[in-house]
Parts: C-alpha cells; sequence; structure tokens
C-alpha cells in the first residue's frame, strides 16, 4: 500500500482507528485508572472524546486537507500555474509523555497518518496499563508497517532516537527534549518538541474573585496538577490576596470535598519519584490549605503555598502536581520582575475586568498561548494553534495545523511551451534596464 499517495486508504484506515476506540473506550478509561487514578469524567474529557473528536475532524477534511493547493503564480514565470503540494515527510517517530497518555499519543498519530506517514509510537512507560491498551488498538487497526508500537523505557527511547527518522514528534520535560533536539540535529532531523514551564496566572485588582477561584481551581487540580498548561503559579495583587485565597479554599472544598484523598474525582501522583520530588517542594511553614501526603497510595492534596520565595525548591522548576504557590505584586514593575525571572512559559493567564490591562500582558510577554478569565481551555479549540515558544517548545499543532505539522509543502510550478519571453537568458547585453523596470511592477 502506498500510503503517500493513497487518500481514500488513509481515509479508511481512520475510520478503522475512530470505530476500534469507540468499542475499547471503556478500557481505556479503566486503563487510565489503574495507572494512576483518573477519574473517569477526566479521562472521557481530556483524552478519549478529545481524539474521537479529532479523528472524526480529521476524516471529513483529509481530503481538501491532502489534495494540492493552486496558487497565484509571479508574473516572471508567465505562463504557469503554481501549486503547494501536501507531500509526507515519510518515517515518523512520535514519542508520548504519561500525564495524558492517550490523548497525546493518539492525537499526533492520527495526524500523521492522515498526512500519509508511516509511524513508530513509543507510549510512556510509566504508564504501562494505557500503553499495553494502546499497542492492541493499533495492533487491531494498523498494518505492522504502517504503524508500529514500541513499549519500554529510557533505553528504548534512547535507541530509537539513534535511528534516522524524517520527522520526530516529542512531548515531555523541557530536559529531554533538549536530548530529542540534539538527537535529531544530527541527521538535520525536523522536530516538534512540545514541552512545559512556569506558567504564571495573573489576578488584578478588578478581577471577579469567586468565578476566577472556580476556574483556576479546576484547571490547576485537574489531572492532579500533572498537566503542562495548569497554572504553575499565581501572581495575585495584594489589595485582593486575603480575599481571595478564602476563594480558593472554598472552591477545592466544594470541588474535592474535606478530604480530598476520598474524592474519586482527584487523581494520584504517577509515580513514587514525582512524588518525592512534589513532597520536597512543600515547606510546611508557608503551606497555608492542604499539605496532606500518603505515600503509599502517591497522593499528595490540593496545596496552597503563600509568599513562595522565588529561590525556593518550588519555584525553580515546573511543579507539574497539586501545590499552587501565591505571589503579589503591588506594580507592572514587580509583575515584570517576576515573570522574566524564568524561560518564557507555554501558557500564559489574566484574570480581569481591565481589557487594557489584558491586552498589555498579551503584549509585552512572549509565550506559547494563554486565556483571559480562564485556564486551559485554550487548548480544546482546533482552530488556535497548541505549541510553545524557546524553552517552552518548537512547533504547533492542532486540527489542520496538525496535518500540516506531518506535512512538507512542496512548491511546483507548471510552466506552459506556448510561450518563452527571452529576457531572463544570457547574454545579458542591454536587458538590465528592462528587467529593473519590470521588477517594479512586481
Amino acid at each position: 500500500m502506498n500510503y503517500k499517495t493513497d487518500i481514500k486508504y488513509r481515509k479508511a484506515v481512520l475510520k478503522k482507528l475512530l470505530n476500534t476506540i469507540i468499542i475499547h473506550e471503556n478500557e481505556i478509561i479503566k486503563a487510565l485508572y489503574d495507572d494512576f487514578k483518573k477519574p473517569a469524567f477526566e479521562a472521557v474529557l481530556t483524552e478519549t472524546n478529545y481524539v474521537i473528536t479529532e479523528l472524526k475532524d480529521t476524516i471529513k477534511n483529509i481530503h481538501k486537507w491532502a489534495k494540492p493547493k493552486m496558487v497565484l503564480p509571479s508574473i516572471l514565470n508567465f505562463p504557469s500555474i503554481d501549486y503547494i503540494y501536501n507531500d509526507p515527510y515519510g518515517k515518523v517517530l512520535i514519542i508520548a509523555p504519561w500525564n495524558y497518555p492517550f490523548q497525546l499519543a493518539l492525537c499526533p498519530l492520527v495526524a500523521a497518518i492522515a498526512a500519509g506517514n508511516q509511524v513508530v509510537l513509543k507510549p510512556s512507560e510509566l504508564t504501562p496499563h494505557t500503553s499495553a491498551i494502546i499497542a492492541k488498538i493499533i495492533a487491531k487497526t494498523f498494518a505492522i508497517n504502517h504503524v508500529e508500537v514500541i513499549e519500554g523505557g529510557i533505553e528504548v527511547s534512547q535507541s530509537l532516537l539513534k535511528q534516522r527518522w524524517d520527522y520526530i514528534f516529542f512531548t515531555g520535560s523541557v530536559p529531554v527534549g533538549k536530548i530529542v533536539a540534539k538527537a535529531a540535529a544530527e541527521n538535520l532531523t525536523p522536530v516538534t518538541l512540545e514541552l512545559g514551564g512556569k506558567n504564571p496566572c495573573i489576578l488584578d485588582e478588578t478581577t471577579n474573585l469567586k468565578l476566577a477561584a472556580k476556574r483556576i481551581v479546576w484547571g490547576k487540580f485537574i489531572n492532579a496538577g500533572q498537566t503542562c498548561i495548569a497554572p504553575d503559579y499565581l501572581i495575585v495583587h495584594y489589595d485582593i490576596k486575603t480575599e481571595f485565597i478564602d476563594f480558593l479554599k472554598k472552591e477545592i472544598t466544594l470541588a474535592y470535598g474535606k478530604k480530598p484523598e476520598e474524592s474519586p474525582d482527584f487523581a494520584r501522583i504517577i509515580n513514587s519519584r514525582n512524588w518525592t520530588r512534589l513532597v520536597n517542594m512543600i515547606e510546611p511553614e508557608k503551606v497555608i490549605f492542604g499539605g496532606q501526603t500518603n505515600e503509599s497510595k502517591q497522593y499528595i492534596s490540593p496545596t496552597l503555598i503563600e509568599e513562595a520565595n522565588l529561590d525556593s525548591n518550588i519555584m525553580k522548576e515546573e511543579i507539574f502536581g497539586p501545590l499552587l504557590p501565591i505571589l503579589t505584586y503591588k506594580s507592572q514593575a514587580e509583575l515584570h520582575t517576576i515573570i522574566t525571572r524564568y524561560e518564557k512559559p507555554l501558557s500564559l493567564y489574566v484574570f480581569t475586568k481591565n481589557n487594557s490591562f489584558a491586552e498589555k500582558i498579551i503584549q509585552d510577554y512572549s509565550f506559547g498561548g494563554g486565556c483571559v478569565n480562564d485556564t486551559v481551555i485554550h487548548f480544546s479549540n482546533k482552530r488556535l494553534p497548541f505549541g510553545g515558544v524557546g524553552h517552552s517548545g518548537i512547533g504547533a499543532y492542532h486540527g489542520k495545523m496538525s496535518f500540516d505539522t506531518f506535512t512538507h509543502k512542496k512548491a511546483i510550478v507548471k510552466k506552459a511551451y506556448w510561450l518563452d519571453l527571452p529576457m531572463r537568458y544570457a547574454p545579458y547585453k542591454d536587458k538590465l534596464a528592462t528587467i529593473r523596470k519590470l521588477l517594479k511592477w512586481i
């Protein structure tokens, strides 16, 4: 089968993948729970339904996306017809993370297949139940020379990165992203790196505090804070700090009860290593809410930390867990000092009723994407690119942009025979003045 040119086959196999996922959706949800107690609601909202929606959109639009696009020709090439052909890169490696192990493995895969590539998919070894169901679904859907799942740990990833690929798509941490980029550079392989960073969430004195608290609690503590676009820390105007903290405490209790450890709606930390890393970030004297931990269950409660020191462990790296430091500011200068202390984040959020303030924040700082008066939800719009900038990532995807990510745009000029202007050919004597006049009109 020629995956490169047979659009009908690509569409048919994507339909088969869609049906297989629907059949096995309950198994996927169970696997996510078995790996780190991801609630079924979150599993459907952020994993299975997201992939199903992406598949339906891709199946609907694949013919339109894949066909050559005619563009306006240059007068210099008259007479010609010019096109952009959508050419697959070839053999693609996708390395998926553990925090959204189904969605962040399957969505890039869907796009790579739609674009006509062959794929090797490396799911995370930290979510073995989900990786196993992914392997089962892929084996039922694709020929092994079209898509192959390779499971295993770090040594498997290292071995795969030593191979030559036509494209690499990686989602994960900044340190590992640098390793992937270095390996890709050996063969000048293009990459998409979906990374992370310390995502600030700013609240000015005009903020609707109750609604802001509700939306921040949801965006921060979904998936137990293990989300690359979750608010990493809050920067709250000094005048509203005390009142806002009270709203945060109330919203956490409303969401997860007085004993979040017993809540069916709160996930667990992925493994002991990450649990220990997070516990070491907690300074007990700074905790104003939560702070409970249980190593045997890999549990850490939703925790608020007041006025964390910028040199403390919790402010040195991306948190990636249910710990929320709360900083304050009084002036734009203080705000600027805090935000620019860190590398460009994947996301930034600002809560305000002041449109000028929101616009200033959007224009003044470089970040991947974000929201005004909400958190995380920009990820859900297929018409918006999702990706970082600087240390938070390279490249973007979602919707048609996912198809474009895995596609080389091949420029083609189809020139006619019926006219051949002599101006461009040597000898050039007495042609310079004429060509200068002509170029002015282009």
